[in-house]
Formats: C-alpha cells, sequence, structure tokens
C-alpha cells in the first residue's frame, strides 16, 4: 500500500459571518479535546503557557467519556501521570479502588459523565488553559511562524493563533487537513521488518463501536426497545454459550453482562464477540457522511440491546437517561480503535517492545509514556478478516519521536495516530497510553514555547525530567510506582540502559521488572556502558560490591575516589544500610548511587533516536 499522503478530511463546521475582531493569541492550541488531547491542554496550561483546547462536542476526555469507554484497558500497576491522578480523583468519588471493580474486564469502571466532569474541573484550574467545548474548527493555515485557526463557536467565528499546534483528534484530522504524511491499515510483516502480521498489505482499519450505557430498571421492569430494522437474532448468536453450544468456551450470557458493569448499577454495552462491533471506515469522509455512516454503527448496538432484552432475558435493561443529554442517549461519539498513524519522525515497531535494548534501534532512551496491554486488535466484523499472528510482548515505553512530523514544524500529535506500525497499535491505542501521550505532547509544546525551539528541537531528558516531575514513567517497571522514594533516579537510570529491566508478557497486564532489591552484576554493568566512551574498567562478571562501585563511578564522573565514598555513604544512610566496602550492591542502590554521582542522565544527550551524541 502506497503512502497516503493526501486525504479527504473531514469539514468540521459550516463557516458563519466572520466578524472583523482582533486575532486572539495564544502558545499552545490544541485541536481537540478527545483522551489525548485533554490530557494535552492541561499539561500545557500547567506548565505556564497560555492554551487553548477546543473540542467539538461538549465533553472533554473523547474516549473516556464522549465515546463512553469508561472501563479501563490496562497500566493498572502503572498508574503514570495524568492517568494515575485522574484514576485517583475516580476513586475519591467512588469511595475507593474497590468501588470501580464492578465488572471484569477492568480495574477501574465508572459513568462516563463522571468522567467528564473531572476532567471538566482539572482544566477549570488550569489558569493558563482556556477551553472552548462545543466549538470547530475549519481553516489551518500557517503564517509568520504562527498557526492561524478559523474557530466557531456556535455563535460566531473568529481566528485565533498559537506558536504550537497539536492534534488531540484521535482520527489525526488536523495533521491529514495540513497533509502531513501518513499510513492506513495493516502493512506486510517484511514492510516493517516485522515478523508477524500478513503477506501482504491490507488497507483495513480495527471495527469501531458506537458503545451504549445501559442501567438496571428492576426485575419488574420490561424496557424492550421496539423492534429495531433489519433484526436477525443470528447476528448475535454466539455472543455467548448459553445458546450456542458448539462454542462451549465462551463465557455465559450472565458473563456477558457483567464483563463492563459500571457504577450504580449501569452496563457499558461494548461486546467484541458477535456483539456490537461494525467495521466502518470513515476517515476520507466529510462531517455530514461521518453522522450518516455513524447511524449504522448505532443501529448494530441497538440491534445487540434488542436481542439481550428479548432472546438473553435482560428486558429490564434500558438506555442510562441520566448519562448523554442526547436525544437518543446514545454518547457523542463513537469509539474508533484506530485511524490513520503518522510517518513521524520515528517509528515505533513490535521489535521495539520485543527487543528493546537493540543497540540499532535504543528508542526506550527517548521513551515519554508507558503501556502494559496486549496487542489487541478487532477485525471480527470485517468480511473474511484474515488471521494475525499477534505476538506475546511485554510492556513498554513509547517513544518521544513518534509524537511529531517529519515535516511541518510547530505541529505535535496527542492521540491514538502517532507514528506506529498497525500490529503496536493495537497496544498503543489504550485509555492510559493515550493519556500518557498527551501529557508528553503538551510537555513538548510547553517546552518548545519557553525555549524558543520547534518541537523536534526540544531536549527530550528535558522533556523526561518534567514528565517525571509529574509522576509520569519513562521506563514500564511494574515494581517501581511513583510512590516510591526513588522512583525518579530509577527511572533515570533505567533510560541511560545501565540498569536494565526484564521484560515478561504475562496475560493481559504485562510486565517489566526491575528487581530492585537483587544484586547488581558486573555483566549488567558492561551491557550497560557498551555504547559509552568511558575509560577501561577492570570489573569481574560476578556481583558488584559497594567498594567497587565506587571505584567505576569515581572513573565515570572524574571524581577523586574519597568523594565518591562520601557521596555513597549518604545513600546507604538513606536507604538504612551499612556502609561495607565488601558487600554486594543492590540494583536500587546501584541506580541511586550511579543518577546522584555520576548523573549520566543529564550528562550524555540523546537524540530523537536514543542514540548517545555527547557529553552535556
Amino acid at each position: 500500500m502506497k503512502p497516503i499522503l493526501i486525504c479527504l478530511c473531514s469539514i468540521l463546521t459550516f463557516l458563519s459571518p466572520i466578524h472583523s475582531q482582533k486575532i486572539a493569541e495564544y502558545d499552545v492550541i490544541v485541536l481537540g479535546g478527545g483522551t489525548g488531547g485533554t490530557a494535552a491542554g492541561i499539561q500545557a496550561g500547567r506548565l505556564g503557557v497560555k492554551t487553548l483546547l477546543v473540542e467539538p462536542s461538549p465533553w472533554l476526555g473523547g474516549m473516556l467519556t464522549a465515546a463512553g469507554v469508561s472501563a479501563i484497558d490496562g497500566n493498572n500497576k502503572m498508574p503514570a501521570g495524568i492517568w494515575g491522578e485522574f484514576r485517583e480523583k475516580l476513586r475519591s468519588h467512588y469511595g475507593g479502588a474497590k468501588a470501580l471493580e464492578t465488572g471484569w474486564v477492568s480495574n477501574t469502571h465508572f459513568e462516563p459523565h463522571i468522567g467528564a466532569k473531572i476532567f471538566a474541573d482539572m482544566a477549570e484550574s488550569v489558569k493558563s488553559l482556556e477551553v472552548k467545548t462545543s466549538s470547530t474548527w475549519s481553516k489551518i493555515r500557517k503564517k509568520d511562524n504562527l498557526w492561524e485557526i478559523l474557530v466557531s463557536d456556535g455563535k460566531s467565528s473568529f481566528w485565533v493563533n498559537g506558536k504550537i499546534l497539536i492534534d488531540g483528534t484521535d482520527l489525526g484530522d488536523v495533521y491529514c487537513q495540513l497533509k502531513v504524511a501518513f499510513d492506513v491499515g495493516v502493512e506486510a510483516r517484511a514492510k516493517k521488518g516485522e515478523k508477524m502480521g500478513l503477506l501482504n498489505d491490507l488497507p483495513i482499519l480495527q471495527d469501531l463501536t458506537y458503545v451504549a450505557i445501559l442501567t438496571d430498571y428492576g426485575k419488574d421492569a420490561d424496557m424492550t426497545l421496539p423492534k429495531p430494522k433489519n433484526y436477525d437474532p443470528q447476528e448475535f448468536h454466539c455472543s455467548c454459550r448459553d445458546f450456542c453450544p458448539e462454542k462451549p468456551n465462551l463465557v455465559t450470557c450472565e458473563q456477558l453482562l457483567s464483563y463492563a458493569k459500571l457504577p450504580n448499577n449501569k452496563y457499558l454495552i461494548n461486546w467484541p464477540i458477535e456483539g456490537n462491533d461494525i467495521y466502518l471506515n470513515v476517515l476520507e469522509m466529510n462531517a455530514k457522511e461521518r453522522e450518516k455512516a455513524y447511524i449504522a454503527a448505532k443501529e448494530v448496538t441497538l440491534r445487540f440491546i434488542y436481542y439481550m432484552q428479548t432472546k438473553l432475558g435482560f428486558k429490564q435493561l434500558g438506555f442510562a437517561k441520566d448519562e448523554y443529554p442526547t436525544a437518543d442517549f446514545f454518547p457523542f461519539l463513537p469509539y474508533h480503535r484506530e485511524g490513520r498513524r503518522l510517518k513521524g519522525l520515528v517509528r515505533m515497531d513490535v521489535n521495539h517492545i520485543l527487543e528493546p535494548y537493540r543497540k540499532q534501534s535504543p528508542l526506550y532512551r527517548t521513551g515519554i509514556a508507558v503501556g502494559d496491554y496486549p496487542i489487541d486488535h478487532h477485525h471480527d466484523k470485517y468480511p473474511n478478516a484474515p488471521e494475525i499472528d499477534f505476538p506475546k510482548v511485554p510492556s513498554f515505553s513509547i517513544p518521544f519521536g513518534a509524537l511529531i512530523p517529519k515535516e511541518i514544524p510547530g505541529l505535535i500529535v496527542a492521540d491514538k495516530p502517532i507514528s506506529v506500525s498497525n500490529i503496536v497499535n493495537g497496544s498503543t491505542r489504550l485509555q492510559p497510553a493515550v493519556l500518557q501521550i498527551g501529557q508528553a505532547a503538551g510537555t513538548i509544546g510547553a517546552l518548545a514555547v519557553l525555549r524558543k525551539k520547534q518541537p523536534a528541537e526540544v531536549n527530550i531528558r528535558e522533556v523526561q525530567q518534567t514528565l517525571l516531575d509529574w509522576k509520569g514513567y519513562l521506563m514500564p517497571y511494574v515494581d517501581i510506582t511513583p510512590d516510591d522514594l526513588n522512583f525518579q533516579e530509577i527511572n533515570r537510570v533505567g533510560a541511560t540502559g545501565l540498569i536494565r529491566g526484564v521484560g515478561e508478557p504475562y496475560l493481559w497486564a504485562n510486565r517489566t521488572w526491575f528487581y530492585p532489591d537483587t544484586v547488581y552484576m558486573g555483566h549488567e554493568f558492561k551491557t550497560g556502558i557498551s555504547d559509552l566512551d568511558l575509560p577501561a574498567v577492570s570489573l569481574e562478571d560476578g556481583a558488584i560490591t559497594q567498594g567497587k562501585l565506587c571505584e567505576i563511578l569515581s572513573k565515570t564522573s572524574n571524581k577523586d575516589l574519597s568523594v565518591v565514598e562520601t557521596a555513597f555513604r549518604s545513600v546507604c544512610i538513606q536507604l538504612s544500610i551499612k556502609y561495607d566496602t565488601n558487600a554486594p550492591v543492590s540494583r536500587r542502590t546501584a541506580a541511586i548511587a550511579i543518577d546522584r554521582i555520576w548523573n549520566p542522565f543529564a550528562l550524555y544527550a540523546i537524540d530523537k533516536d536514543g542514540f548517545i551524541l555527547r557529553k552535556m
């Protein structure tokens, strides 16, 4: 499939008369208050730059709220940045973590309108952020290194300008309009050097879903819908095993219902097995065409609800009328699992997940977000969908360069359509990862303004340190959380490769372990410094002792041994361990000492590919 460079972009508004007025000026403009766009706007504003966030729907939060996908997928053990903050606010609202464990698909379930209120409150608390919901944009142009955008709030249309533009849409509609290069569809395995996938390109997207939020109105209630047009119960015959004996491994119908049960007796209907997914590619449709296409998606969901009510016996379930202020009670948006995929400064493929420490492509050093969800694609509703060999993967880091286009300075991507392969999109598209992508995009945008640089020129280590300061992860360590006193030191040293994590595919929550309490070994240090220009260090392959680590750090930092030993003693005091030159050093102790005494994270600059450039 040839790269798609030009597309028919959605025209998001009919222009009302443009009144002559002064152009409102901003530092950062985020178009699209989706999951990533919302996080980008909040983060940029928190860093003190004047930010505008424009969202066509009435709610911020995208797939988490406006699209109703309020059962979180992934990162339960890695509460990174705004994702962790959002989850903590949910827990506070509902009365703790257990109150969110209402279904079995996720550890975090919530009512969409509660999530929307949390995002609105977070945004309102940021003085440097202005939010315009129920507002659209049409024209985007560049003039004198400023982005100029025509915005409509439904009452009038007006121009705004800004130094940095962030695409906060989940399909990449902004960068499409700017004719930025991107890919669409399933790629042949040889094309990206991935060992799995198809032999040939296939121009299809993942299925999308128009979810519904239902309420249990009580056992005596009958909320049965009028029979939808084109209803055929065979469409959903094997959605659960009670009426499908030929597939005994399916869940029961009661389990189907409890899949994404929400607090307050509500149910998220987002069922992938002969449920309410639909194959629908709207990328090259305009706004009116999309709305018409989404009707077909809603009709699938209506038919599935009717099937649940009449065939499965759940007639007491009906649309929740206190969630969405829409005429049909559906969410404002459909759930898009996949759209365009940017051609960025770097392209993250599955090899970066399977072998993150490959010398020829150390993108892990540039990590700005983490994920642990397995590679999960929905293709069941595409006719004759091919089988794709999706690998088992460990948790992973998402690289800085995946958010930035190769061309068009001043543009950053903040949601699902970043620069990844089709296979990797099956993991990076999930809500916690996208919240972090957005937070990173906002950080890059703010620092670009503050340092008077283009996004591609911003110091990656400064971006990473800023994210660490906001409890973001650089490395996907399941055993080092933000409340660990050494969270920052371990992430910094991990992002240099001097002490490396151990990845493990594990069910629906893959892991990478730092193992802070295990002994730091000589071969680990040798591997970590293999691409650094350092003086020769005599080192055995066994355990590194405290005395030996002090010698190593003295040589690598060009500091007197007595100075290093004094600093190392302070580390021992903090960790409440005895200073003993013959005692083996734990990985935690080594990470802290390396970070404080040598400080390689700040000392060695890296490029977009993760290669060491020079000492700072």
